[in-house]
């Protein structure tokens, strides 16, 4: 059995373009949890959809207009909001930004 890997530098993690102006990359998972961060331009989207994980997001820089269900709010750097598994939500950048975000249990389509 493999021993699950503890620690990561972001280095370790290469980003991969999702859309123009929006970059992923994951940074370290087991899988009950993962942890990824997100890049955007200035004006580019996350489109609404939803997954059966719970996500919780950390707003590293920048700013985003953030939809979850039928809210939708302004969440500036060092902001967080909880996505419920099976609500669809999406995000727009305000500003250049990155999100940090963890999901239970990891993404399989991610890795």
């Amino acid at each position: 059995m493999t021993e699950p890997k503890l620690f990561a530098q972001a280095e370790d993690s290469a980003w991969i373009e999702l859309a123009p102006g929006n970059t992923r990359r994951v940074l370290i998972h087991l899988p009950e949890l993962m942890q990824v961060e997100f890049g955007f331009e200035k004006g580019a989207v996350g489109a609404l959809h939803s997954h059966p994980h719970v996500q919780v997001s950390y707003v590293a820089e920048g700013s985003f207009e953030v939809t979850i269900g039928d809210q939708t709010q302004i969440v500036g750097q060092g902001g967080s909001f909880i996505v419920p598994s099976g609500v669809t939500h999406g995000v727009v950048a305000l500003e250049k930004g990155r999100l940090v975000d963890a999901f239970t249990p990891h993404r399989a389509d991610f890795l």
